[in-house]
């Protein structure tokens, strides 16, 4: 029995080609030109089920962003981040586009047949979705083959995927790749800038905040934090060791602080400083204290499983001071000419660090000024007043009560989030660590 096949219009598919390139011309995002193309092919004619793609780039944080398309559900977006247990690497040693990297493929062509075994994992996942024919590929984004785009193309339909479909798709992957290519680098500036500089200074450059000067003064809640005895470590543990050790109390530390209105504008050393900007009137005010107290007792939270984790392996314990304000600062560019940084300054800014300084005075954890604790509310205990070097007059200073520090149900379930990585998000990173590090591949028995 011969299964019809789709017929494809060449003329449709020209138009979709026209759109990519208009796309690319325009600066679309990654997102939209997934979205818009999978939804321009389906209604051309493709019998699409599932669309994976998969964009390695340069990235601080992330090595590659991950897009799945679902036939009437959209597109979900993923990060991936280079971490990752041995099971999970197994998995992906063995996956189709492992495979097509592994061995310099082009593509990859499968029949699914729910009868049969699944040759990769994936197409267990396929065959409950009804999936008939998968088409794997790789795209450089030119000379360098770790740095471009993998993707996967499946369809329901009963004769699976006919000629004239495969050369629809395939003529479409080289348009798509030039245009990714030019969102992907577009991708990267705004990566690079707010990854350095924080999301919304990081915007305010992109915007055109560029010149010496520019900024604005705002209202925000303040939050200093620093590592304890630092120095002592550096010099006894060494180089790495410290900057490893930093990098995991700022993971702990300083994460709450970048959500929910939070930014982290900076890292002086070891410590940081985070703003929480609001308008001059009390509810904003209360926002933001509260939000930024939120953030506090995750972070206190997170560097107590930290401590008992280092604890079980025989590492000493990292101790922190935090301090919390709430005033109005500078906000924009300062520096040389030819050498600028976005930062906060002014009154304010001193008097957060001063506060975080009586924490190692005081013998606490976390200290707020009277204006944080009263616009925060909650419960606090007055340590007296206090005399900040280069403020005239003195403060009243304050610690939150047990109860204070003590995580919702709802904090709880909000810090316990995990990140969803794509199969084609790790094997990017492991095929480039692969190439790097040149191992012997696993064997035809092993990718089976």
């Amino acid at each position: 029995m011969i299964i019809p096949r789709a017929n494809i219009s060449e003329s449709l598919i020209e138009r979709v080609s026209h759109w990519l390139q208009q796309s690319a011309l325009g600066g679309s995002d990654l997102e939209g030109l997934v979205h818009g193309l999978c939804e321009r092919l389906a209604a051309a004619g493709i019998p699409l089920l599932r669309v994976h793609l998969s964009f390695s780039m340069l990235h601080p944080l992330y090595d590659a962003l991950g897009f799945t398309w679902i036939k009437g559900k959209g597109v979900s977006v993923e990060g991936f981040r280079p971490t990752g247990s041995d099971g999970e690497k197994d998995r992906f040693l063995r996956s189709p586009y492992f495979y097509l990297l592994s061995n310099g493929l082009p593509h990859l062509r499968r029949r699914i047949d729910p009868m049969t075994s699944s040759e990769f994992g994936i197409f267990d996942d396929l065959k409950e979705m009804g999936g008939t024919d998968y088409l794997a590929f790789v795209e450089s984004f030119g000379e360098d083959t770790t740095r471009g785009m993998v993707g996967s193309w499946t369809t329901d339909a009963a004769g699976g995927f006919g000629d004239e479909v495969i050369d629809a798709l395939l003529h479409i992957q080289n348009d798509l790749a030039v245009a990714a290519k030019m969102a992907v680098l577009s991708k990267l500036a705004d990566n690079m800038v707010t990854t350095y500089l924080g999301g919304n200074a990081g915007q305010r450059v992109l915007s055109g905040q560029v010149r010496r000067g520019d900024g604005e003064t705002i209202r925000a809640a303040l939050v200093m934090g620093d590592m304890r005895q630092s120095t002592v470590l550096a010099e006894k543990s060494g180089r790495q060791v410290y900057i490893d050790t930093l990098n995991v109390f700022f993971d702990a530390i300083a994460a709450p602080f970048n959500k929910n209105g939070g930014e982290i504008l900076s890292f002086m050393g070891d410590g940081f400083l985070a703003v929480y900007p609001c308008d001059r009137h009390r509810e904003p005010s209360e926002v933001a204290t509260q939000a930024a107290m939120a953030a506090v007792r995750e972070a206190n939270a997170r560097m107590a499983e930290l401590n008992a984790d280092r604890k079980q392996n025989r590492l000493g314990e990292i101790r922190y001071g935090i301090g919390l304000h709430v005033g109005n600062v500078m906000y924009g560019n300062v520096g040389l000419k030819d050498r600028l940084t976005f930062s906060a300054f002014g009154g304010a800014v001193n008097e957060v660090q001063r506060l975080q300084g009586l924490t190692k005075t005081l013998g606490q954890t976390v200290i707020a000024s009277q204006a944080f604790a009263t616009y925060c509310g909650g419960d606090w205990v007055t340590l007296g007043e206090k005399r900040l070097r280069g403020v005239e007059e003195k403060v009243t200073v304050l610690m939150p009560s047990e109860s204070n520090m003590t995580m919702s149900g709802i904090e709880l379930a909000e810090s316990n989030g995990h990140d969803v990585r794509s199969e084609a998000e790790h094997v990017m990173l492991l095929y480039r660590n692969t190439r790097q590090q040149k191992p012997t591949l696993p064997g035809p028995n092993f990718l089976q």
